[in-house]
């Protein structure tokens, strides 16, 4: 029982981790693109009525710093276990839950 219930844990882990490079993988490319139109770079490959004017782009730093910081809680919330005080205080958080399910149980006993 406790084999599978490990295999069902790092099951979960490796789904996390999987979640976390892919959101990884998409901000990396569609931010990368973005400043490849913002630089210009990309501006002969773009249909004639697409806008050129460097100031239309200003919005991509926004996207980038907003973006980044949901990447990097997306981060923090993956690799948890590699930090101690958010692991203390996952474990306070399941010891609260079994004890108001211990005292549920308690009061229709």
């Amino acid at each position: 029982m406790k084999d599978l219930d490990k295999y069902e844990k790092a099951k979960k882990r490796v789904k996390e981790l999987k979640g976390f490079y892919n959101h990884l993988k998409i901000f990396l490319v569609v931010n990368g693109l973005f400043y490849l139109v913002k630089s210009g770079l990309l501006t002969p490959l773009m249909p004639q009525w697409f806008p050129k004017e460097a100031y239309y782009y200003d919005w991509i730093n926004g996207n980038f710093i907003i973006w980044g910081l949901m990447v990097v809680l997306h981060a923090l919330i993956v690799h948890r276990h590699k930090f101690p005080f958010l692991r203390k205080w996952e474990e306070r958080q399941i010891k609260k839950i079994m004890e108001q399910e211990q005292e549920e149980r308690g009061k229709y006993k």
